[in-house]
């Protein structure tokens, strides 16, 4: 390869990379990403949430209880709490009633970044189901504990 084309790749990659970034940035402060995180925020604090150990602690204890993991499925295939029910967010309130037919069901929700989480449980308190509570913790973090984990 000629220097000058050489030159010519390295001045393009830097030009892309910065567009690149410029792009990213603009994405995050974008001002409909910034009430997306807001909503989300203020979900958390509105609906019941417990603790990571307070999770383990009812798998512990055999407590009757469901532990939903709101992510897509093959977030779920590569790991999840022992026993878990998976139904995605984005398919949640079309499933729901079929898989979790009693609304009085203690359920203990979860997924990769507390986010979709916080709107699953939000949305199952506006379907009715009245024990559904958020736990306020990443799946990473559930990981990270040294908590079991099945595939």
């Amino acid at each position: 390869m000629s220097k000058k084309l050489l030159v010519f790749v390295a001045v393009l990659s830097l030009m892309l990379s910065t567009v690149g970034m410029s792009i990213a940035q603009d994405t995050k402060s974008h001002p409909v990403n910034n009430k997306v995180k807001s909503i989300v925020e203020s979900t958390k604090k509105a609906v019941k949430n417990v603790t990571l150990a307070d999770v383990k602690k009812s798998i512990d204890s055999k407590e009757k209880a469901i532990y939903l993991d709101v992510r897509d499925e093959s977030e779920f295939a590569a790991g999840h709490i022992p026993g878990a029910k998976n139904i995605s967010r984005g398919t949640l309130e079309f499933k729901v009633a079929k898989e979790i037919p009693d609304t009085n069901t203690k359920i203990y929700v979860y997924c990769k970044t507390i986010g979709r989480s916080a709107l699953a449980t939000k949305t199952l308190n506006d379907l009715g189901y009245k024990n559904a509570i958020l736990m306020r913790a990443q799946y990473a973090d559930w990981v990270k504990a040294g908590y079991p984990v099945e595939r």
